[in-house]
């Protein structure tokens, strides 16, 4: 698959946190957001271990892409406010570093290791199953399958941790102290 296939996962990105993200959040406050968008993921990724050898793009991998950038466009977005929102303006450049260090290492690390879960996947399924013809596309499925799953409930367990520790309110920004002047 060339990169032009994940275009409209990457549109989707952005109609949800340009459009219904900068909307949502200053209402919802970002608990209902990043839980919605987790499982929305979540979703996606289910709906891709439905993947099987003949498999088309259009009907089984377009629709899950679609569906898992309209819920990355709600956590990037939202996490990244709420992850700076209370923080010293004098400190909000490291603080932003800091977050999308984060990203990058989790995104990093999250990526070896599901890696590491599909190839592992695929090496068992290869060692169990008869050879044929279609054995290894049929075991390359099954071992993405399987990090699918590993994905969807990584995403799903993340919902529920955010779901229990962020605020479920919109958080007002701190306010500085008023100097009433004397006489």
């Amino acid at each position: 698959m060339s990169g032009l296939a994940f275009l409209p996962m990457i549109g989707s990105v952005i109609v949800t946190s340009v459009g219904v993200n900068s909307l949502l959040l200053t209402k919802l406050g970002p608990r209902p957001l990043i839980v919605a968008g987790m499982l929305l993921a979540a979703l996606g990724l289910v709906l891709l271990t439905r993947l099987e050898v003949g498999s088309t793009y259009a009907a089984d991998v377009l629709p899950s892409l679609i569906v898992i950038g309209a819920g990355l466009g709600l956590v990037f977005p939202t996490a990244s406010n709420t992850a700076t929102a209370r923080v010293d303006p004098a400190e909000s450049g490291v603080a932003s570093s800091l977050v999308s260090v984060g990203q990058q290492v989790g995104g990093s690390l999250g990526t070896a290791l599901l890696n590491t879960v599909a190839v592992s996947a695929t090496t068992a399924y290869l060692s169990t199953h008869h050879h044929g013809s279609e054995l290894v596309p049929k075991a390359t499925v099954h071992g993405y399958t399987v990090a699918f799953w590993w994905s969807a409930a990584i995403f799903a367990f993340g919902a529920l941790v955010c779901g229990l520790l962020l605020p479920g309110r919109p958080q007002a920004a701190p306010t500085e102290p008023v100097a009433v002047a004397a006489g």
